[in-house]
Parts: structure tokens; C-alpha cells; sequence
């Protein structure tokens, strides 16, 4: 009997070492390359943006009003930009591995200063129309992109609640956009790994509290985060209450970048913006709890976007996803 449980106990054992999904994240572990972001730990974060080859996938994702929301696919994003638009509006822009979700949306359409942010983290660029002057960037810029208005990517859409959503209601998935990508025969590997993570969690010493932040984008509209201590993550915030999403659970970030840049009527009849993304600001870094100061420089559309600190050291993001939060000049974000 003894040598039947030697036995059993065994085999449980080398099966179980032939997984190849260890027990726990960590230094040396393998990590699945499918792993939703949401759950990685740090270590297991800071691995797979380190060694990763393939491009991201950019996605611009509709935030003009309620009808909006719920936005559906933003929890895998590994990093997310909030840009305004006109009309007072913000318009979402979503980095992804190409990997994982069913559903991503809705899908809204480009404005060029979206390209920059596109072209500084060589992305394939998916969105649902234009604007005039983005449409005229993206060939020049030579940018991959998938539009779903005509052209490239319209069949890899899909529409949901038409009748009341209107036009928030296109949404693609990873699997449509990377089997048309290999259609179209774009380049999979990345040539740009533009962001620098610290390699473990670190709090901000010399930072101010920040256990929540409000940015009033309009009086109409504003954008937040809350602290929670436990998790180390900020809730993200639409108005007071939680952004809404459609997945279970809660839309959340490890770090906070916000960047003030002079923002200023296009001038071609609409009422359309233009963003100043190139050249140099100030802003704020915001995590664990704490704020500090920092300068953003960029110098030209597809640079890199350098953060440093008051010492002029290029800020280390600690391993997580991170929101990026572009301000107008003369509004100033609430932290305490």
C-alpha cells in the first residue's frame, strides 16, 4: 500500500513539473505569453514588456459621452491615453499586446496628434474614420493602420446597438485585427521599446500624497483616479463614480503621467484642436499613493516621450499599467 501512495504521490509530482506554469510569478519564471495583464505581477509585467518583440496594437476607443460606455476590452491595455478632442470631449487610445481580446470598443475615428503617440511606440493602428488632416498623415508618416469607414479594415468591425449607441457602437477584436494585418502583410516585430519600467515597485520618497487625482477636462466632464492602498492601483474614475466598463471588475492603473501641452483651435473651419506633442512641458508622475513634478520633453512626432524628474533623471514607471493624461496648458489637475 505504502508503495502504491510512493507511487501515485510521483507522478502527481512529474506531471505537475511538466506544466510549465509555475506556481507563482517571479525572477526565471515562465510566463505565458497570453497571461492577461490585469493579473501579472510585477515581475511578471516588467518581463513581458522587456522581452517582448512584437509591435503593439493601438486602438482608438470613443469617450465622447455616456453613449460611449461601457467601454469593453480596456483592462488589457498595458498602457492608455486620454487626449482631447473637440468639443470638449476626451478620445481614448489603447496600447495592447496582439494577443487575447474578443471584444474592443467602440472604436472611434483618428485626429493627428493620436499619430505621434503612434509612431513614438511603432504601433499597428487601428480606427473607425478620420479627420481631414489625419487622414492626409497617416500614408505620409507611413504608418500600418486599420480604418473601418473604407479602405484597409473595414470588414473587421462589427456594430452593436446601433440604434441606440449611434455612432459608439463599432467594435473589432485582436483576432480580426491581427489576421488582417497578416492580409495586409504589415511588419510583426517591433523596432521601438520607447517606455523604461523599473524592475520592482518603488514608492515615491520625496513625492507629495496623492491618493486622488481629478482632471476637470470640461465642466461638464472629468477624469479620476482613487487610491487603494491595498492592491497599490488607482480605481479609475468618471466623475465620481467608476468608469464604466463590461467586463467584471474595475478599470485601474499603476501609474499616472499627466502632461500639460498648449492646446489651440486647428483653424480649418471645424472645430477641431491642435496639440502641441513635440517640444517640451511640465507635468506630474503619480503613483503608489505619491505625486512629484516632472518635465516631458519630445522632440519630434515619432520620438520617444522623455519624463524626468526636478533631479533631470529619466523617471523609472513602476511595473503596471499605466494612464496617460494629456491636459491642456491652462488646466491644472486637482491631487491631494
Amino acid at each position: 500500500m505504502k508503495k502504491t501512495i510512493v507511487f501515485l504521490l510521483s507522478a502527481i509530482l512529474l506531471l505537475g513539473g511538466c506544466t510549465g506554469k509555475p506556481s507563482e510569478t517571479g525572477p526565471g519564471a515562465v510566463i505565458p505569453t497570453d497571461a492577461p495583464v490585469a493579473s501579472l505581477s510585477a515581475d511578471a509585467f516588467y518581463t513581458r514588456y522587456k522581452e517582448s518583440s512584437s509591435r503593439p496594437v493601438a486602438v482608438m476607443v470613443d469617450n465622447d459621452n455616456g453613449q460611449a460606455r461601457p467601454h469593453a476590452g480596456l483592462t488589457e491595455a498595458y498602457m492608455i491615453y486620454e487626449v482631447p478632442v473637440e468639443g470638449g470631449a476626451t478620445r481614448l487610445m489603447a496600447l495592447f499586446y496582439p494577443e487575447g481580446k474578443e471584444k474592443i470598443g467602440p472604436v472611434r475615428s483618428s485626429r493627428h496628434y493620436f499619430l505621434d503617440y503612434v509612431l513614438e511606440h511603432d504601433a499597428l493602428y487601428t480606427h473607425f474614420g478620420y479627420s481631414p488632416r489625419a487622414l492626409a498623415d497617416i500614408p505620409a508618416l507611413g504608418i500600418n493602420n486599420l480604418n473601418g469607414v473604407e479602405g484597409s479594415g473595414a470588414d473587421i468591425f462589427w456594430r452593436e446597438d446601433e440604434a441606440t449607441r449611434a455612432y459608439h457602437s463599432a467594435f473589432t477584436s485582436m483576432e480580426k485585427i491581427l489576421n488582417k494585418t497578416g492580409v495586409l502583410g504589415y511588419r510583426t516585430e517591433r523596432e521601438k521599446s520607447p517606455l523604461v519600467f523599473a524592475e520592482q515597485v518603488t514608492e515615491l520618497a520625496e513625492g507629495k500624497d496623492a491618493t486622488s487625482v481629478k482632471i476637470p477636462y470640461t465642466g461638464f466632464y472629468s477624469s479620476g483616479f482613487s487610491y487603494d492602498a491595498e492592491s497599490g492601483n488607482y480605481k479609475k474614475l468618471i466623475g465620481e463614480s467608476a468608469h464604466p466598463i463590461q467586463e467584471d471588475g474595475e478599470l485601474r492603473a499603476k501609474n499616472i503621467i499627466i502632461m500639460q501641452m498648449k492646446t489651440y483651435p486647428l483653424g480649418d473651419g471645424s472645430a477641431r484642436i491642435n496639440i502641441d506633442t513635440v517640444g517640451t512641458g511640465k507635468g506630474q508622475y503619480i503613483t503608489m499613493g505619491k505625486s512629484i513634478p516632472i518635465t516631458w520633453e519630445k522632440t519630434s512626432r515619432s520620438a520617444k516621450t522623455v519624463w524626468k524628474n526636478e533631479k533631470g533623471e529619466e523617471i523609472k514607471l513602476n511595473p503596471g499599467t499605466t494612464w496617460v493624461m494629456l491636459l491642456p496648458s491652462g488646466v491644472s489637475p486637482q491631487i491631494g
